[in-house]
Parts: C-alpha cells; sequence; structure tokens
C-alpha cells in the first residue's frame, strides 16, 4: 500500500562539489542498486527503472556506461522506462531515449554477458514517438498501457530532473496535468519547448521504492530550496509533490544546494 507523503522517510541530501562529482557519485550509487538482488517473488524477474533527460542525466549516463565494465549488475534483469519524454520524431536529437541509449544503452547492450540483441526492445519501454502514433495524446496512452501489461506494478526507483521553476518530469507550476490520475499524460501545452511531452503523473510517481533527484547549477538553487521548505505547495513547486516510499535522496551540487 502506498504511504502517504507525510508518512514516507525524510529526504536525504547528498552535496557534491560540482557536477562532475555529481555524475561520478550518482552512477556509483545507480550501479550499487542495480547490483542488488531483484526482489523475490517478483514477474519477471526486473529491476524496473525510469530515467531522465537534461545535461546533469547525460553526464551520469556516460558515467554509468564507464562504470559498468567492473560491475556485477545482471543488465539482463533491468528494464528501463521515462518519467517523461519529448513528442517529436524517434531520430529527433532531443529526445531523451535517444540520448540515453546514445550516452549509455548502446554500450550496455554491447558488454559481454548482457542481454541479447534479440531482447533489447523489450528492456528498453520507449515513450511512443511522433510517426510511430498519430498524437500525443495516442502516445501517452499507449505508454500506459506499457507499464499496465509489461511493468511489474511499480518502480524500483526513478530518476528526476528539477527545472528553475521546479517542475519535475513533465508536470510545470500551476499546469491541468497536476491533478492527472491517469499513468501517463499527454501535456501539449509545455511551458518549456517542445510544447508536446508525455509524462508519468504524480499518481504513477508515488509507486516507487526510491526517488532520486537530480539536480546541479545555481539556476535551480531557489526551486530546490522551495522543494525542500518545510511549507509549500505543489502547484507551485511540483518537485514538492513526489516522494520514494523506501528513500528519496536530493543530489546537488554545491551550486544548487547554495541557498538551503
Amino acid at each position: 500500500m502506498n504511504l502517504p507523503a507525510q508518512q514516507r522517510p525524510a529526504p536525504e541530501l547528498r552535496v557534491l562539489p560540482d557536477a562532475a562529482a555529481l555524475a561520478a557519485a550518482v552512477a556509483e550509487a545507480f550501479v550499487e542498486l542495480l547490483e542488488r538482488p531483484v526482489p523475490e517473488g517478483r514477474t519477471p524477474s526486473v529491476h524496473e527503472v525510469a530515467l531522465t533527460g537534461g545535461t546533469i542525466a547525460r553526464s551520469i549516463h556516460r558515467a554509468v556506461a564507464e562504470a559498468a565494465p567492473g560491475s556485477a549488475v545482471p543488465w539482463g534483469r533491468v528494464r528501463f522506462w521515462w518519467g517523461d519524454e519529448r513528442f517529436v520524431a524517434a531520430d529527433d536529437a532531443e529526445r531523451n531515449a535517444g540520448q540515453a541509449r546514445a550516452d549509455m544503452l548502446d554500450a550496455l547492450t554491447a558488454l559481454p554477458g548482457a542481454w541479447p540483441a534479440a531482447v533489447l526492445e523489450d528492456r528498453i519501454m520507449e515513450v511512443p514517438a511522433l510517426g510511430e502514433v498519430a498524437s500525443v495524446e495516442d502516445s501517452a496512452e499507449l505508454y500506459s498501457e506499457r507499464l499496465r501489461s509489461q511493468g511489474t506494478g511499480g518502480f524500483d526507483l526513478i530518476m528526476l530532473g528539477v527545472g528553475p521553476d521546479g517542475h519535475v518530469a513533465s508536470l510545470f507550476p500551476g499546469h491541468a496535468a497536476l491533478g492527472a490520475e491517469q499513468i501517463a499524460i499527454a501535456v501539449t501545452d509545455s511551458p518549456k519547448p517542445p510544447p508536446q511531452r508525455v509524462s508519468l503523473t504524480f499518481g504513477a510517481m508515488e509507486r516507487v521504492e526510491e526517488v532520486w533527484f537530480l539536480v546541479s547549477g545555481a539556476e535551480k538553487a531557489e526551486a530546490v530550496r522551495r522543494a525542500l521548505a518545510p511549507t509549500g505547495s505543489v502547484a507551485e513547486t511540483p518537485a514538492r509533490g513526489v516522494h520514494g516510499r523506501a528513500r528519496t535522496i536530493w543530489w546537488l551540487d554545491t551550486a544548487a544546494a547554495s541557498l538551503l
């Protein structure tokens, strides 16, 4: 059963000197998490992980790719989802999934003993792209159905960036999507381009063991302060609305933590 936010463990802060140190620390922790056994009785026997996009996420993905050959992670038992995605063509350089493939996933599939190429797409669960479906609404509906039919009912880990305005995934301050009850929702008027996106909702992100916020840069410091303040509204700072059942970690560099 999902615990209310106020009953979940208090957020943990991990402050690193700079973005490079932040990426290295998160990558190390990511590998350590995936080296743990898959929870007993889970069918299928996989770790469920939701990735994010953005500059610091790309640095983390590259660091994971570098660390992977020396790790004990059974990569064939990791299934990758995304917390949100830009609704653009599959080969668009702005796609979070395309960036993750280039920075990490392609390298993982090339490791000795990695999952067979034939089952690659069964482990990388991209949000349907423009051209694969006709509309962003169709993309959100199909992604929701994939999570229902192929997911295990929750995530071991969701990694999330935070915007300078406090947005998380593609849930923006004051936006109608904040109250959505679906698993994934179509966002048609994102204040940050591109305007069309697919995002997990708060309800979907409640079913997660660990939430990791990945935040770098002084321009994010005010949003971090608001998100971690004792009081405040999710409508103003959506990052306040996501909490892990077992752990919530804010991975920050000193610039992002400068107003705490």
